[in-house]
C-alpha cells in the first residue's frame, strides 16, 4: 500500500523541462566581438603560413553565429585581407607591418574561417583562403608608369636574384646565405630597364670566405640555430648597369611546435589552385592575376564539416545580397527631416582600401 501511495505521489510531481538557450543577438561586422574574432582568425592564418608575407585585416565581410549550448558558439567569418610588407619569417608584430599600397600592386586575400567560442575563449577550427593580385588594368588606370608583378619563372627575375645574392655573399664578412624563396618581383622597361625583387634567405654553417672553397658543403643551420632573413635588390640593366642589394638577418627564432619554418634552399613556387596546410600563400609567387587556393583544418574539424561550412557561407552571401536589395528599395520611402539611417550590420568598414 505504501509503495502504491509513493508511486502516485511521484507521478504527480511537476516535470521541469530544460529551457533551450536563447539564441545570441545578431552581431554586426564592426561589433567589438566580431573584431576580436577576426583578430584571432588573422593571427591564426599568419601563424600557419609557411611562405610569402603576413596579411592584415581590411574588412569583415560577413559573420554568422550558431549556438551549440550554454556559453558555446560556432562563429563563421568571411574576411578580406591585404598583404603587408612583412615577410612571414619576420619577427615584426603584425601591428607594425605596413600594408602594401594600391600602387605597389596590392594583393588581397579572401578567407572563410570557422571558430568556436567556449566560455569566452576563441579558437579556430578551420580556415580556407584564396589570394589574388589586383588586376593590371586597375593599377595602370591609377599609375600608368607603375611596374607590375612579374612571374617568378621569368628568366630575368631568376638571373637578377642569383646575381644579387652572389654579390652580397662576395662582400659580406658574415655567414654565407642561401636562397629560400622569392617573394615578389617587378620588371620595368621604360624609361629605364629595371628588375626589382624581394627574397627570403637563410644563414648556413659556412662563412662567406669558407664558401669560396666548396660552396656545396654549406648547409642551412639546424632548426635550433636557424637564422633567416630578407633581402631587397634592384638591378638597372639599361641604359647603364647597376646592382644594389640589401639583406637583413632576423636572428634565431624559436618556432611554434606545430609550425615548421622554411627549411630548404631554392625558389619555392606555388601554383594556382594549390592546396597547402597553411593559411595564405600571399603574392609570394609574384604572378599577376594569380589565384591560390589553400586550406587548413585542425584535428577538430573534418573535411565534411568544412564543406558544410562553406556551403552555409555561400548561402549566407545570397541572403545578404537579397537584404541589400531590399534595403535599397526601403530607402526610397520618404523620411522625416533629420533622419539618419543606421549603418548596415555587414559588410564592415574598410580599414585600408578596396580592390
Amino acid at each position: 500500500m505504501k509503495a502504491l501511495v509513493a508511486l502516485i505521489l511521484l507521478v504527480q510531481l511537476p516535470i521541469h523541462k530544460a529551457v533551450p538557450a536563447a539564441p545570441p543577438a545578431p552581431l554586426g561586422c564592426d561589433d567589438p566581438e566580431s573584431v576580436a574574432a577576426a583578430e584571432v582568425a588573422v593571427n591564426y592564418i599568419n601563424g600557419h603560413s609557411h611562405h610569402g608575407y603576413k596579411f592584415a585585416l581590411n574588412r569583415i565581410e560577413d559573420i554568422r553565429v550558431v549556438p551549440q549550448g550554454p556559453k558555446n558558439y560556432i562563429i563563421f567569418l568571411e574576411l578580406d585581407l591585404l598583404e603587408t610588407q612583412c615577410h612571414i619569417l619576420s619577427p615584426t608584430p603584425l601591428l607594425n607591418c605596413t600594408v602594401r599600397s594600391f600602387a605597389e600592386h596590392a594583393v588581397e586575400g579572401d578567407c572563410d574561417v570557422k571558430l568556436q567560442k567556449v566560455d569566452g575563449t576563441l579558437s579556430v577550427l578551420a580556415s580556407k583562403c584564396h589570394s589574388h593580385a589586383d588586376s593590371s588594368e586597375d593599377i595602370l588606370k591609377v599609375c600608368p608608369d607603375c611596374p607590375l608583378l612579374a612571374s617568378l619563372n621569368n628568366t630575368e627575375v631568376l638571373g637578377m636574384v642569383s646575381a644579387a645574392l652572389n654579390d652580397y655573399n662576395s662582400k659580406t664578412t658574415g655567414s654565407y646565405l642561401r636562397l629560400l624563396e622569392i617573394g615578389r618581383a617587378k620588371i620595368q622597361y621604360h624609361p629605364v630597364h629595371t628588375v626589382v625583387a624581394e627574397f627570403a634567405v637563410g644563414a648556413t654553417n659556412c662563412s662567406a670566405e669558407q664558401a669560396k672553397a666548396n660552396v656545396g658543403d654549406c648547409q642551412l643551420l639546424p632548426e635550433d640555430q636557424s637564422n633567416f632573413g630578407f633581402c631587397t635588390a634592384e638591378m638597372v640593366k639599361r641604359p647603364s648597369q647597376d646592382l644594389q642589394v640589401d639583406c637583413q638577418l632576423y636572428g634565431h627564432q624559436v618556432p611554434a611546435p606545430h609550425i615548421p619554418l622554411l627549411s630548404r634552399p631554392g625558389v619555392t613556387y606555388a601554383h594556382p589552385g594549390q592546396d597547402t596546410s597553411a593559411g595564405l600563400v600571399p603574392s609570394a609567387v609574384g604572378f599577376t592575376n594569380h589565384n591560390l587556393g589553400l586550406s587548413h583544418n585542425n584535428p577538430v574539424a573534418s573535411e565534411s564539416s568544412s564543406s558544410e561550412i562553406f556551403r552555409s557561407m555561400l548561402s549566407a552571401k545570397s541572403v545578404a545580397k537579397r537584404a541589400v536589395a531590399e534595403a535599397a528599395q526601403h530607402d526610397k520611402v520618404p523620411r522625416p527631416v533629420g533622419f539618419v539611417p543606421l549603418p548596415p550590420p555587414c559588410p564592415g568598414k574598410i580599414h585600408h582600401f578596396d580592390i
